[in-house]
């Protein structure tokens, strides 16, 4: 039995025992933490066995799960931020920016999953900044990638305050809100693997169409209703008149952060039983984003006008805000849990690369794995208190984060790590001039978006 126990420790095989299906059970395939000084016969019969569990545990994400684990992550509160771009962009811009920019992330997104492909030690993001820059790299991307997914989970409960306030319509401080906000975030945290939170993801999906659903219709009969009288929509196929440029780019650095799922693809595929199937899942979402995004802002913006809100939710008159708020409260809290997640696997799995508590299946690994979600809920909470605009704090985390993280570095990674063969082959060419545009639009939003951000910041803190 012990040598049995051994072999599977030593030898995991890459296969699922039942084809390629949503629940199978698998061994996963060999890692970088498998090769780790600690080896298996140093550690008790009860430790290897635990060890064998948790590698079957966090090896049962299929591709059908992941499109849906993507959708939560991504479709979330990015699409309601969207009215408002389109409303500074106009109707044209609008719709050029959201299916170009969702074309480059889904491109993005699929170099990132190829580099997972060709090393399969890659775990988390910051694996491949170890591949580019040795331990340098590994923790610069890992620094830039916490912070990033703690201003989306900082938005997401910012969202939830908002939408806690607009439902029940109370004088209550925000800091309550704030704090219960959090409280549901942590809760739904805790699930430590994504094939678990997947479950709960058919709920958050159902929440965000609905809500969307409910957003447009009303906004459309509040349009028709005024059409029949001396008011109706003033939108605009062009930009607003004698907009700003750095207002111009927030509004661009929402769209962007629509779109910034990349950086969790190498953790999502870490836990796949068939990770080549990471494709089906980029181009699925990728298709789904593009299209529920350009109909979200635009139908939002024909039927509000330029006054559209930010959150999009508000926009939907004073009862039916309240009930879309309502139906929207799974995504607001699911989603930014998510992150949670995503932030703490990352963590944690580093921290006990060599110990079997990395498998959150002991007491230990679930008082460490527990009590690291709620540090960082807490700490997205303090985010949440200190960028009290849902825009900026959008556009901020787009423009100095997400543009590293979803663009400049997956286009890096395809020369740096993925590129084979001849430079002047005709794929190696077609694939140089799509990254060489994805790493330029990067560096663009981060260049063009922070300087539209400070001069906001400035700007909203002298007239304050």
């Amino acid at each position: 039995m012990e040598t049995d126990i051994q072999q599977n420790c030593f030898h995991p095989q890459y296969e699922p025992t039942r084809g390629d299906k949503e629940s199978a059970t698998v061994q996963p395939s060999k890692s970088i933490t498998d090769s780790d000084p600690s080896s298996d016969d140093c550690q008790t019969e009860l430790e290897r066995r635990k060890k064998i569990e948790g590698r079957q545990k966090f090896s049962r994400l299929g591709w059908k799960r992941l499109v849906v684990i993507l959708i939560v992550e991504a479709v979330a509160l990015g699409s309601l931020s969207l009215p408002s771009a389109f409303a500074t962009l106009g109707m044209v811009g609008g719709v050029i920016s959201s299916v170009g920019i969702g074309l480059l992330a889904t491109y993005a997104s699929y170099e990132v999953g190829a580099v997972k492909l060709k090393y399969p030690e890659v775990e988390h993001y910051g694996d491949i900044g170890r591949l580019i820059l040795g331990e340098k790299g590994f923790w610069i991307i890992t620094v830039v990638f916490i912070f990033q997914l703690v201003l989306s989970v900082g938005s997401h409960c910012l969202t939830g305050i908002i939408a806690l306030a607009d439902i029940t319509q109370s004088e209550v401080c925000t800091v309550v809100f704030g704090l219960v906000s959090a409280l549901i975030l942590l809760l739904l945290a805790i699930p430590p693997t994504f094939a678990d939170i997947a479950i709960l993801g058919y709920i958050d999906v159902a929440s965000i169409f609905t809500a969307i659903g409910i957003t447009i219709i009303a906004t459309g009969v509040q349009n028709t209703r005024n059409n029949n009288s001396s008011s109706r929509s003033d939108w605009s196929a062009w930009p607003k008149e004698n907009v700003s440029f750095s207002t111009a780019m927030v509004a661009m650095n929402n769209i962007v952060f629509a779109y910034s799922f990349a950086p969790a693809i190498p953790s999502f595929m870490n836990e796949m039983h068939t990770p080549k199937d990471y494709t089906k899942a980029i181009y699925t979402l990728g298709v789904i984003e593009i299209v529920i995004y350009t109909l979200i802002g635009s139908l939002v913006y024909l039927f509000v006008g330029k006054d559209v809100q930010s959150p999009a939710l508000l926009s939907a008159g004073p009862l039916m805000s309240r009930i879309a708020f309502g139906v929207a409260l799974p995504v607001v809290f699911i989603s930014g849990s998510i992150n949670t997640s995503l932030i703490a696997r990352y963590i944690h799995a580093h921290v006990y690369r060599h110990s079997v508590v990395r498998y959150v299946n002991t007491k230990k690994g679930w008082i460490t794995w527990i009590s690291l979600v709620a540090v960082l809920t807490f700490v997205s909470w303090i985010v949440a208190q200190a960028i009290p605009v849902f825009s900026t704090i959008l556009s901020i985390s787009a423009a100095l984060l997400g543009s590293g993280l979803c663009f400049y570095i997956p286009a890096i990674t395809w020369f740096v790590l993925v590129k084979e063969g001849n430079w002047f082959s005709p794929s190696n060419l077609q694939r140089a001039s799509y990254n060489g545009i994805v790493f330029l639009f990067g560096i663009g939003v981060l260049v063009c978006g922070m300087y539209a951000n400070i001069v906001n910041l400035v700007s909203d803190g002298l007239y304050d």
